[in-house]
């Protein structure tokens, strides 16, 4: 199966702002036009203008993520950075914010607030949008971290749990839906 996208540019108030429409189209053959097919991260959707969530991208993900012109990358799991990965940022100027959250089976493990407010100030700086942010799967440590800005839009909990479970599903950990 093959994935492909549309990017669509619609520029406004003397080229300060853009706005882009990324329509995915899914077939059963291969691209045969010679570019990479853009394919996002597991788990990727857009939070908020300039900000996306995800799972860990993989090379074949490099393409789509062009696609987003991104400035900065957080990331929340503490293993070291891919070197192919890398090289990706390096080569387009991607600034990468290393925050290693340890991801916790077990239920009642807090994640480090100081740890969470240090990579907030990154969310919220736009000088880093857009910006995307990823741990392993995109779902308890990055769910955290959207809900923790989320609540920072003055969202309801319901609401931050809601889109939290949206993403960890059947694995939804209590321990990170707490309001401590």
């Amino acid at each position: 199966m093959q994935v492909a996208a549309e990017l669509q540019r619609t520029q406004y108030h003397q080229d300060t702002q853009m706005c882009r429409k990324i329509q995915l189209t899914i077939s059963d053959h291969a691209a045969d036009d010679g570019e990479d097919p853009f394919i996002p991260p597991l788990n990727f959707a857009m939070v908020d203008n300039g900000i996306f969530r995800s799972g860990f991208p993989e090379p074949a993900n490099f393409s789509f993520l062009k696609t987003l012109r991104l400035r900065s990358i957080i990331y929340l799991c503490p293993e070291p950075y891919p070197e192919a990965n890398m090289e990706f940022l390096k080569a387009n100027g991607i600034k990468l914010f290393h925050f290693g959250i340890e991801g916790h089976k077990e239920p009642f493990v807090n994640i480090p607030e100081d740890t969470i407010r240090e990579a907030l100030k990154v969310v919220l700086d736009v000088r880093n949008h857009p910006v995307i942010i990823h741990c392993k799967r995109g779902k308890h440590r990055t769910g955290c971290l959207v809900g923790c800005y989320r609540k920072l839009q003055k969202w309801c909990l319901s609401s931050v749990f809601d889109e939290y479970q949206r993403f960890a599903a059947a694995k939804a950990r209590v321990s990170d839906q707490s309001v401590d």
